[in-house]
Parts: C-alpha cells; sequence; structure tokens
C-alpha cells in the first residue's frame, strides 16, 4: 500500500509542469491565406467570387493540369465567369512575376454555389518545380461579366 502511495506521488509530482519566468512565448506562424479573392474591385461581382483548394498534377512533360474550386458568395446567379488566375508563391517579393499565369472559365455559377474548375496549362516548369500548396498564392481578375 505504501509502495503504491509512493509511486503515485513520485507519478504526479514528475507530471507537474513547472513554470519557469525565463519561459518565452513563442510566436504563432504567419497566418497562410486559405482562399483568394479577385484584384480587380471596379468589378460588380468580384467581391462574391473566391477562389480555393488549389491542387496541380502533371499530365505530361510541359503540361500541367491546375485543379481549384470558384465560390459564388452572393444570392444571385452570376451566370458565365471568365478570369485570368496568376499562381505565384508567398515567397515572392512585390513586383516579381508570377509563376503561372492562365485563363480560366467557370460556367453558370449560380447563387451561393461551388464549382470545380480544372485547367490544362503549358508551361515549361515540372510539377516538383513548383512550391507545395499551402506555398501558393494566388490572384486573379475577373474579365466577364463586366
Amino acid at each position: 500500500m505504501r509502495l503504491g502511495s509512493l509511486v503515485l506521488i513520485v507519478c504526479l509530482a514528475g507530471c507537474s509542469s513547472s513554470s519557469s519566468p525565463n519561459k518565452q512565448a513563442q510566436p504563432a506562424a504567419p497566418a497562410i491565406p486559405a482562399h483568394y479573392v479577385a484584384t480587380n474591385t471596379s468589378n460588380p461581382v468580384a467581391k462574391y467570387v473566391e477562389l480555393v483548394g488549389f491542387r496541380i498534377n502533371e499530365m505530361s512533360p510541359g503540361h500541367l493540369e491546375i485543379q481549384f474550386g470558384v465560390v459564388n458568395h452572393s444570392e444571385a446567379d452570376i451566370g458565365d465567369v471568365k478570369m485570368t488566375v496568376n499562381l505565384g508563391t508567398t515567397a515572392a517579393k512585390p513586383g516579381e512575376p508570377p509563376l503561372i499565369t492562365f485563363p480560366a472559365t467557370v460556367s453558370k455559377l449560380g447563387p451561393s454555389e461551388l464549382k470545380n474548375v480544372a485547367v490544362q496549362v503549358p508551361t515549361k516548369l515540372r510539377v516538383y518545380e513548383l512550391p507545395d500548396w499551402q506555398f501558393l498564392k494566388a490572384d486573379f481578375q475577373i474579365t466577364e461579366p463586366q
């Protein structure tokens, strides 16, 4: 009985954490955007459209397939949406060109709808030369509807 009590006391003492005034709080990791909104805010539908979930696959050398979702956050039917997407890296310096630029079309984007889009993109880059998904940064301009 005494041995059991002794083991319990040692375990509890060993499991307790000491609060040291020398410990500093670790800074939070920088927030990585989970979504992307349009850069041309003058377009009336731009504030309702969001791009999410970029995935890149290599179909063959020189041909990438880029998949992503397009979300309509409005209660209105936007219809067909055409856009130009610039895909870069979160480590890019201001003014640095994007890694890939491509046009994308979403047909019949309805109210509060999410549509999956897949675009074939010719490029000299190989998929292993691109950053992982969490280091991708996209911006886009809606070209239609105006």
